[in-house]
């Protein structure tokens, strides 16, 4: 914890001030033009990534860059995304895997969950995708995840609408390259671009 608050000081010290009028407008405005939704893994870090500005980016982290389908009951990631879309009105919604990542690997060897009910349970959103390759895997759980975004009621009416561009990418760790993931199949009539 010390090291957090030795982080705080030195944004407070040297950061902030050279970002005042940003954090001026933000304290007024949000408009961000993008939701990123990413994988909790520490290693990744959307505005890192993209190199954006607070206030451009509305995230969604989630072990494994799980999107639930739309259902009934009281869902985070949903009430995120109908926020993203219905309100903020961003343009575009990034699904965004990585090389390495736990859950994947988890899922493409087997590994035993009894321990973590909690993780065994929310693994079930990929959708058994058929692949033992955690990199295939990856690319495959994006895609996968795009498709249950489509069927969230504001994500399909946007779609429609073609107010909403949607994108999958896998971020490679070591290299830090940024690649485009090819969507099978059309969503809610409007094509997903990369």
């Amino acid at each position: 914890m010390h090291d957090l608050g030795e982080g705080v000081a030195r944004f407070q010290r040297d950061v902030f001030p050279g970002k005042a009028d940003l954090f001026a407008r933000l304290a007024t405005t949000h408009r961000p033009g993008t939701l990123f939704i990413s994988c909790s893994d520490a290693r990744v870090v959307p505005e890192l990534i993209t190199q954006r500005e607070p206030g451009e980016l509305f995230v969604i982290r989630t072990a494994g860059n799980l999107v639930p389908p739309y259902g009934p009951g009281a869902d985070g990631v949903a009430a995120s995304i109908e926020y993203a879309v219905a309100v903020l009105g961003v343009d575009d919604v990034v699904v965004c895997g990585h090389s390495g990542c736990g859950a994947m690997t988890a899922l493409a060897e087997g590994h035993d969950l009894g321990a973590l009910p909690a993780v065994a349970d929310w693994l079930r959103h990929v959708d058994a995708l058929p692949t033992h390759d955690v990199a295939a895997l990856v690319r495959a759980n994006v895609g996968a995840q795009l498709a249950n975004l489509a069927t969230h009621p504001s994500v399909a009416r946007a779609l429609v609408a073609r107010t909403l561009t949607l994108r999958g990418w896998v971020f490679d760790i070591p290299t830090g390259s940024v690649e485009d993931v090819e969507f099978p199949s059309r969503v809610a009539g409007t094509p997903v671009h990369q």
